[in-house]
């Protein structure tokens, strides 16, 4: 009988690693003895300038190569007119591979300059900085600098958003599910910005590079699934955690609306150290209006819960802060990749926070989802975050 048992588990394992040697067979083959099958056709260098920096008398360009075969980088030019460079570590690169080209010039603030790049087939490749300005350095200066500015835009508008709070925690419950679909539109919006700045930094930065679109699609299904993970164990453990569920619902709206202000604090922070961006104050205005409705998206659900003063300023601070953080690695070490995969992770989290909200208004007795105040409320959610969003 044992042995009968133990054939039948070793048949199943079998069962089960056999289709991946085949796969792993094939795999071999097509690279090594039917590599020829590949040959076809020509392989195209392709590279992409991630970076431009503006140093004192020097250009810094980070280049990787984002093409199928090895490349060498031959020559290097402004404005069309051939400088001499220094590429860091060398001229040739692997697939994926990145070097720092230095390139010495005497530049201008504010004048626009063509950077391009030759192969050693004569292929060149081209960026342009639309206004040279002086790389930011990690001082205490700029590091105060973001720190004020991520104060003002992320943390200030979100606790004045939370001010809602006492106002919700008094009206009917229809009107209680009015506010919570009113959140879920909010962080619908959030969610679809996080996906357009995502593809506009791929687009702009990456060339079409490691399947941009597709990296965004994966990253938002890995972090939605994540994270929908980790908050149904964390409301479902609620009580020994001696967390009210409310407070655990916050936590994560807190978390998803951090996760997404992160991404907002990267593009601040690139947009002032590329010099593509004046902070006026009809801007700081614009985003600090836009990001004052996340307060009441925390607001909303910890309003069923018992008033604690601490833990609402501790949940405003961890979505808001975020912006901060994201300014000072935006500003000094920013990176186009890093900044799609960090907004589609916000997107991801925003998303699973809105159907956890969804959940909550059914499990409160609005079983359809379909009623006029859950309607209302989620598009004007929408509606409001789309307006806010002009002024920015």
């Amino acid at each position: 009988m044992e042995t009968n048992e133990k054939t039948s588990k070793i048949r199943m394992i079998a069962s089960g690693v056999i289709p991946f040697v085949f796969v792993i067979l094939m795999m071999a083959y097509i690279f090594g003895p039917g590599a020829d099958l590949l040959d076809f056709g020509v392989s195209l260098p392709e590279l992409t300038i991630e970076k431009i920096n503006f140093e004192k008398s020097e250009i810094h360009v980070t280049v990787r190569n984002t093409g199928p075969i090895p490349v060498s980088i031959v020559m290097a030019d402004v404005n069309d007119r051939i400088q001499p460079a220094a590429i860091e570590p060398d001229k040739f690169l692997e697939r994926y591979e990145t070097a720092l080209v230095r390139i010495p010039f005497e530049w201008n603030t504010a004048e626009p300059y063509a950077i391009g790049l030759t192969t050693d087939d004569g292929t060149r490749f081209e960026r342009i900085a639309e206004a040279a300005a002086l790389a930011l350095k990690p001082n205490l200066e700029f590091m105060t600098f973001f720190a004020i500015i991520g104060t003002y835009v992320g943390i200030i508008p979100v606790m004045i958003g939370l001010l809602w709070l006492p106002f919700i925690k008094k009206i009917s419950k229809n009107k209680y599910h009015f506010f919570l679909a009113l959140t879920a539109g909010l962080l619908l919006f959030l969610g679809l910005d996080s996906i357009e700045e995502a593809l506009d930094v791929s687009f702009e930065n990456l060339n079409g590079s490691f399947n941009a679109v597709l990296l965004i699609a994966t990253t938002i299904v890995l972090s939605f699934l994540g994270l929908y993970y980790a908050s149904e164990k964390l409301t479902g453990k609620a009580d020994s955690l001696k967390i009210s569920k409310p407070v655990a619902i916050g936590l994560m709206i807190a978390i998803g609306i951090g996760l997404h202000n992160f991404g907002e604090g990267l593009a601040i922070g690139a947009a002032v150290g590329l010099g593509s961006i004046a902070f006026s104050t009809f801007l700081i205005v614009g985003f600090a209006l836009h990001n004052t409705t996340e307060g009441l998206a925390i607001a909303a659900p910890m309003s069923r819960g018992k008033l604690m003063i601490g833990k609402l300023i501790l949940l405003g601070i961890i979505a808001g802060s975020p912006v901060i953080f994201g300014a000072w690695i935006g500003g000094f070490f920013f990176s186009p990749l890093y900044s799609v995969i960090f907004l589609s992770i916000g997107a991801g989290a925003i998303f699973q926070v809105i159907v956890i909200i969804l959940k909550w208004i059914r499990e409160e007795g609005d079983k359809t989802l379909s009623s006029a105040a859950v309607v209302s409320g989620f598009a004007l959610g929408v509606l409001i975050m789309y307006l806010t969003s002009i002024l920015i």
